[in-house]
């Protein structure tokens, strides 16, 4: 039987800011909630009944979490492959490893997506300074990646030439690493398909994402694309889900190069930062939905009820200690704070969001940037662009 029913257990490998807001949605619907995370003080645990402070790769931890749920989930695909198949000893986990050690590994997850015939753009597996100048000896200027973990720009450099590669190399820690031709883009945007074990899947209308600092900056939702991109997005979404057999979210990051060619980025298989606006702009946010999918409950409605937006809160808002002018961000009623109880806010650290709702993905972006910036950040114009697709 693959049915959890409202009123059982949840346990969630990872307690951050994505696991706070799952259990958030869970508990909302009747669930208990079983965390497991190094820090005992993590953003979850004040939303959870239990935590089990442990590192990720605790395989007796995720047994002795498991034991007292009934459904497994994650909220960072950094937990190791082993800890998942101990969890499954006991509960399902939703998504499993298989899926998880794909896409762990950047050269195993570029080769699975090519395999299945989805589009990327031109890589190498490199595992030298050689190899990294030869790849942009062939490719042309690349990022270079270390294959296994980074996030928001960490473990990835740039090399613009040959010459560069060897300080490169050493920057990245000497480690394996892909090699990924830098492209010319008109945007950025990503998909987000939920799937449960029954095979249902509710596929959300594409968000358009805007980084800043290789992390992301803003996202607002839907994006103002032709449909025919926006069909071609979620037709490749829908696609990775089948193929991979996904329980759970999948959040797939795209580039729209500046031909309009679709190419697939990355792919994250759980909640995801870009889709925090579906809270807002759709019937069923992601955490909710994430709950239905790995309980095996009828999906929710993903139809956009009004356009909306967000805005990353970085540690940098906390200038010489000074605490952001929050009520003065909240003027706007259609603006709401997201924070995520992390304490010691330091520079590029994710802290929090804003969020806040328009009569057109514009109206809505505008809104939050400009709440964003009565609290103190700072951020880049809306590229020239990028504008002309959201006007």
């Amino acid at each position: 039987m693959t049915l959890v029913p409202p009123g059982a257990t949840i346990g969630i490998l990872g307690g951050g800011q994505l696991g706070r807001m799952t259990a958030l949605a869970a508990r909302s619907m009747g669930y208990r909630i079983h965390v497991l995370d190094p820090d005992a003080q993590c953003s979850a645990s004040p939303v959870a009944d239990r935590v089990v402070a442990a590192p990720f790769d605790d395989a007796d931890a995720a047994r002795e979490l498991a034991r007292h749920c009934q459904v497994v989930t994650l909220e960072i695909e950094q937990i190791a492959t082993a800890v998942l198949d101990a969890a499954a000893e006991f509960a399902p986990a939703r998504p499993g490893s298989a899926l998880i050690g794909m896409v762990q590994d950047r050269a195993l997850q570029k080769e699975w997506l090519a395999r299945n015939g989805f589009p990327l753009g031109p890589w190498r597996h490199v595992g030298s300074a050689a190899d990294i100048e030869a790849a942009v000896t062939a490719l042309g200027p690349c990022i270079v990646k270390t294959t296994r973990g980074g996030y928001d720009g960490r473990g990835q450099v740039r090399v613009n030439a040959p010459a560069e590669a060897a300080d490169a190399w050493t920057a990245l820690g000497k480690r394996p690493c892909v090699a990924e031709r830098t492209l010319s883009l008109a945007a950025e945007l990503s998909v987000m398909v939920a799937r449960r074990p029954s095979g249902e899947l509710a596929i959300y209308p594409p968000a358009l994402n805007h980084h800043e600092r290789l992390a992301l900056s803003w996202s607002v939702m839907p994006a103002p694309l032709p449909s025919r991109l926006l069909d071609q997005a979620r037709d490749i979404g829908r696609g990775i889900a089948e193929a991979a057999a996904l329980e759970g979210l999948i959040g797939v990051e795209l580039f729209l190069t500046s031909d309009g060619t679709l190419l697939v980025n990355e792919l994250a298989p759980r909640p995801h930062n870009s889709y925090h606006a579906s809270e807002r702009a759709c019937v069923t946010g992601q955490f909710e939905q994430l709950t239905r999918a790995v309980c095996d409950l009828p999906l929710g409605d993903v139809a956009i009820v009004r356009p909306a937006a967000i805005v990353n809160i970085f540690g940098d808002l906390w200038r010489e200690g000074r605490d952001p002018d929050f009520p003065r961000a909240l003027g706007d009623p259609a603006v709401r704070l997201h924070l995520y109880g992390k304490p010691g806010p330091r520079p590029a650290r994710k802290m929090g969001h804003f969020s806040a709702v328009g009569d057109t993905p514009l109206d809505a972006l505008e809104r939050v940037r400009a709440a964003a910036a009565l609290a103190g950040a700072v951020t880049e114009d809306v590229p020239a662009s990028v504008r002309a697709l959201l006007a």
